[in-house]
């Protein structure tokens, strides 16, 4: 079954769909750095780079669907500056909302099978129809329900084959004629069970295992960091905590510097994962003889990679830098977890 991938980013979420049967053959992003790295992973997928709402950009996609009979559409749709009360105080236009340029795809083409995820709090929002504000998932039985079998839930990653907690809201659409099971739980992975045997790595070193180097950090959070334990915030330590280069103590989060738990799966690894002092994104560390915590760092590539549910050897190209590789992981579902929302179509 051929597909199409809507706001793609660089294709993290379906990596594994090709295990399903399914081939993403057509791709839109808007980003050229994240397009050229789609294009990379994925040479033989004809990807469209530029805005959809440019009409030149969204004929090629209907065309190239067309072309190669497209059955399967897969869509994250940005949902920015959206009002979950229903309030009235954005624009009534709706084509502001690119959700709308999915809707137009799926009336122009003739899909099987269709999943929208994003973010929970995308199945509470309220979107211009029609004259009035509705959720998502009411604008979808609309226009979609004579056709097609329609179910919207919350799942997490955590419970799907991935060791990291990252719940995601979906919106699943298929012929009233085909069939889509939902996953079944699995047992959790806990972070000691996906990253406990790496060796252990202070900031700014190295190991012999490809991408699993420590990014190096200034002395001052490392000292924070080393006298904070495991689950715990430096922000609460007594004496030795985050400070700026003046000596002021830094103000933030609870969560801000701190340590994931050894026990637990990751936290969400978002797009600035490789800053020590974002949410949740220090090593669990270990206690030393001295009394101090060793791994004053965030996760490694190899680690944020194996918590991610991607290979933990996987080839990039040289073009690919830190700080992209980590902004596409924190932007994209898990593709273990999005190969098992997709694994029940029959």
């Amino acid at each position: 079954m051929k597909g199409l991938s809507l706001f793609s980013s660089a294709g993290i979420a379906e990596m594994y769909l090709k295990n399903l049967g399914i081939e993403i053959v057509v791709a839109n992003e808007l980003l050229p750095k994240r397009a050229e790295l789609y294009k990379w992973l994925y040479p033989k997928c004809e990807m469209v780079v530029g805005d959809i709402k440019e009409s030149n950009n969204f004929t090629k996609i209907q065309q190239l669907v067309r072309e190669n009979d497209c059955k399967f559409l897969l869509a994250t749709p940005p949902c920015q500056g959206m009002s979950s009360l229903g309030k009235k105080d954005y624009d009534n236009d709706e084509r502001n909302y690119l959700v709308f340029y999915v809707f137009d795809l799926i009336d122009s083409s003739n899909f099987d099978y269709i999943l929208i995820e994003n973010v929970p709090k995308f199945l509470k929002l309220y979107f211009p129809h029609n004259g009035k504000f509705k959720q998502l998932i009411d604008i979808v039985k609309d226009k979609y329900n004579d056709r097609y079998s329609i179910d919207s839930f919350v799942l997490n990653a955590k419970d799907f084959g991935v060791p990291q907690s990252r719940p995601r809201g979906f919106i699943k659409i298929w012929k009233k004629s085909l069939k889509w099971d939902n996953p079944k739980p699995q047992k959790e992975i806990s972070l000691k069970e996906a990253i406990g045997h790496l060796p252990s790595l202070e900031s700014g070193e190295k190991s012999d295992l490809k991408w699993h180097y420590a990014k190096k950090h200034n002395n001052r959070d490392i000292l924070a960091l080393k006298h904070t334990a495991e689950g715990k915030s430096a922000m609460k330590n007594e004496i030795y905590y985050p400070k700026k280069e003046n000596g002021d103590r830094i103000i933030g989060f609870h969560n801000t510097y701190k340590r994931m738990k050894w026990n637990e799966p990751a936290p969400t690894r978002a797009i600035n994962s490789g800053n020590i002092g974002g949410h949740n994104n220090v090593h669990p560390g270990r206690l030393q003889s001295d009394g101090t915590y060793s791994d004053a760092r965030v996760l490694t590539l190899r680690e944020l990679f194996i918590v991610s549910s991607l290979p933990a050897d996987w080839d990039l190209p040289d073009f690919a830098s830190e700080t992209l590789i980590r902004s596409v992981i924190g932007e994209a579902i898990p593709p273990m977890f999005c190969k098992n929302i997709i694994k029940g179509i029959k």
